[in-house]
C-alpha cells in the first residue's frame, strides 16, 4: 500500500508539473536537432535525481513527496545532506531538459516560473512545518546545509 501511494505521489506532483504541463507547452515543436543530445541528458539526470530523492523519502522518512502524505522522519540522507530541496531541483532539471530539447522559450519560462513559486513555497509554508515537526533537528538541519546551492563536501554535520 505504501508503495502505491509513493508512486501515486509521484505521478500526481512532478508527474504533471515535470512531465504533462511541458509536454503541452512543446506538443506542436520538434525537438531541436542539435540540442537532443543535451536535453536527454538533462532529461534523464533530472529523472535520476528525482527518484533517488523519491526512494529517500519512502526508506529514511516513512512517507512521500506528497503534501498529504508527508515523511514522518526528517530527511537528511543522500542528495539533502549535500542541498535542502534537491527534488526541487530535479524538477527543474527536468523541465530544463523540455527547454532545450525543443529550443523553449515557453518552456524556460516555465521552468523560471516554476522556481519562483518553488522558492515561496519552501520559504513560507514547508520550512515553518519543517521547523514545527522536527524542531531541534530541523534548526540544526537547515544550519548546516543549503537551502538551494548544492554544497559538496564529505559527511553533513546535520544528524
Amino acid at each position: 500500500m505504501r508503495v502505491l501511494r509513493a508512486l501515486f505521489a509521484v505521478l500526481a506532483c512532478p508527474g504533471i508539473v515535470a512531465g504533462v504541463v511541458p509536454a503541452f507547452l512543446v506538443r506542436h515543436d520538434p525537438p531541436h536537432p542539435a540540442l537532443v543530445l543535451p536535453g536527454a541528458g538533462l532529461l534523464a539526470l533530472g529523472a535520476a535525481l528525482l527518484l533517488w530523492c523519491v526512494r529517500d523519502f519512502f526508506v529514511a522518512g516513512r512517507g512521500t513527496l506528497a503534501p498529504w502524505d508527508p515523511p514522518k522522519h526528517l530527511v537528511i540522507v543522500g542528495l539533502y545532506r549535500h542541498v535542502r530541496n534537491p527534488m526541487y531541483l530535479a524538477v527543474l532539471t527536468l523541465v530544463a531538459g523540455w527547454s532545450v530539447l525543443y529550443a523553449s522559450p515557453w518552456t524556460a519560462g516555465y521552468a523560471a516560473l516554476l522556481a519562483v513559486i518553488f522558492h515561496l513555497r519552501v520559504t513560507r509554508f514547508e520550512e515553518p512545518w519543517l521547523h514545527g515537526q522536527f524542531g531541534a533537528e530541523w534548526e540544526s538541519y537547515a544550519a548546516s546545509v543549503p537551502r538551494w546551492r548544492p554544497a559538496i563536501r564529505g559527511k553533513s554535520t546535520a544528524r
